[in-house]
C-alpha cells in the first residue's frame, strides 16, 4: 500500500483481500513515537484513531491535537471514529488534524444525511459505525454515500468485552448489501483476536482494527505481532 501524502488510495490496497488498522489507543502513551515507527516499518495499513466524550460512550479518549502529531509524523492514512454526541460540532477540527476517514454512529447525528455530507465537504472519506444493536436498515438511504461502514464487535467504549457472535452475520449482511462494489471497506472493531480475525474475514469484513488482543499485546513486539496476525489470516499458520 502507498502513502501518499495526503491520499488514500482504495484501488492500490495491498496484494491481501484485507487491510489491518492499529488502534492507536491501546499503544503505549509514552512511547507514542516510537510505536508509530514500528507501524510504518511493519507496513500497516491504517491507524485508528478512537474519539470518545465520557457521554456517547462511558469513557474518554483522544482528541484532535494528537491526530495532527501523529499525521504530521507520518503518512500512514488515519481512519477516526467518532464515539461522540453532535460530531457535526467536530468534523472540521479532525479533518483539519488529518483525518482520512471519519466514522459517525446514527444514535449521534440528528440528521446522518447532512452529516455524511458535511464529512466528505472537508475532503474526508465518510463511514458510519454501527453498534451491535444498531441495525443494517439504517444504512439504507446513505450507503451510496459511503465509503466505508465500521461494524463493532462489541458495545462501544467497553474494554475487555468478548465478541459479540451475531457480529459475523451482520458482516456477511453488509457484504451481500455492497456485492456490487468491490472497493467498499467493511471495517469490524471491537473483539477481533487471532482467533475471530480470520472468521471476520471469511464472514466478508476486509479492514479489522487491531488491539490490545492482537498487535498490542503486553511484552509482544508490534512488528512480530502483525507479522503473526498476518500469516494467520492469510491461512500460513
Amino acid at each position: 500500500m502507498s502513502y501518499g501524502k495526503g491520499t488514500l488510495d482504495l484501488n492500490n490496497m495491498q496484494k491481501r483481500p484485507y487491510s489491518l488498522s492499529a488502534s492507536i489507543i491501546c499503544a503505549n502513551p509514552l512511547n507514542l513515537e516510537s510505536e508509530i515507527a514500528k507501524l510504518k516499518n511493519a507496513r500497516i495499513d491504517y491507524i485508528h484513531f478512537d474519539v470518545m466524550d465520557g457521554l456517547f460512550v462511558p469513557r474518554l479518549g483522544l482528541f484532535p491535537e494528537m491526530l495532527a502529531s501523529i499525521t504530521g509524523a507520518s503518512k500512514i492514512p488515519v481512519d477516526v471514529h467518532l464515539m461522540i454526541q453532535n460530531p457535526d460540532n467536530y468534523v472540521d477540527l479532525f479533518a483539519a488534524a488529518g483525518a482520512k476517514i471519519i466514522s459517525v454512529h446514527p444514535e449521534a447525528c440528528l440528521h446522518l444525511h447532512r452529516t455524511i455530507q458535511h464529512i466528505k465537504s472537508c475532503g474526508v472519506l465518510a463511514s458510519v459505525a454501527l453498534n451491535p444493536a444498531t441495525s443494517l436498515n439504517s444504512l439504507e438511504y446513505v450507503l451510496d454515500d459511503l465509503t466505508m461502514v465500521l461494524i463493532m464487535g462489541i458495545n462501544p467504549g467497553i474494554v475487555g468485552h468478548k465478541l459479540i457472535p451475531q457480529t459475523y452475520n451482520k458482516i456477511s449482511q453488509l457484504k451481500n448489501m455492497v456485492k456490487s462494489r468491490p472497493n467498499f471497506l467493511i471495517q469490524v472493531d471491537g473483539g477481533v483476536t487471532f482467533d475471530s480475525g480470520p472468521k471476520m474475514i471469511n464472514a466478508g469484513a476486509n479492514v479489522l482494527v487491531c488491539g490490545s488482543s492482537t498487535i498490542f499485546k503486553d511484552g509482544i513486539n508490534v512488528n512480530k505481532s502483525i507479522v503473526k496476525f498476518r500469516r494467520i489470516l492469510d491461512g500460513e499458520i
